[in-house]
């Protein structure tokens, strides 16, 4: 089980994960995010960082690499289908990827997870995570 979403931004891959990378800094999401807590005090790129989003979404960084421009999260708990009750084993991945034909960036935003107790979880999640791609084309262009 899964979702599956993308954008294409005109713009290099550096200055798109220039912004993406780091886990603490959702300020690019501004019509998705209203709060972001930093809980701990390891760096953004540091496996185990933790966030809070919106004060509802609890996660964690398992993976980053600077070099191929991605990093991975799980979503720890959350609201209604993405609660800790009903989700288990979510991984959310970002990585940008260079689209050498005209110097722009493909952004893939993939997530999967080993169980949900009931559905909803892909009805729940999708539209935030265009919400979130579309803000990010539109902050960096």
């Amino acid at each position: 089980m899964g979702c599956y979403n993308s954008i294409v931004i005109e713009a290099p891959a550096e200055k798109v994960w220039d912004v993406l990378r780091n886990f603490h800094d959702l300020s690019w999401a501004r019509n998705v995010v209203t709060k972001v807590e930093i809980v701990g005090d390891k760096p953004f790129f540091e496996v185990g960082a933790k966030r809070i989003v919106n004060g509802t979404f609890y996660e964690t960084l398992l993976s980053f690499d600077n070099h191929a421009k991605k990093f991975s999260y799980s979503i720890d708990d959350g609201p209604g289908p993405a609660s800790k009750d009903n989700l288990f084993g979510y991984v959310g991945e970002l990585t940008v990827f260079s689209v050498t034909d005209n110097n722009s960036s493909f952004v893939l935003w993939k997530t999967t997870w080993e169980l949900e107790k009931n559905e909803g979880v892909a009805q729940f999640l999708n539209p935030l995570y265009k919400a979130l791609l579309q803000d990010l084309k539109t902050y960096i262009i």
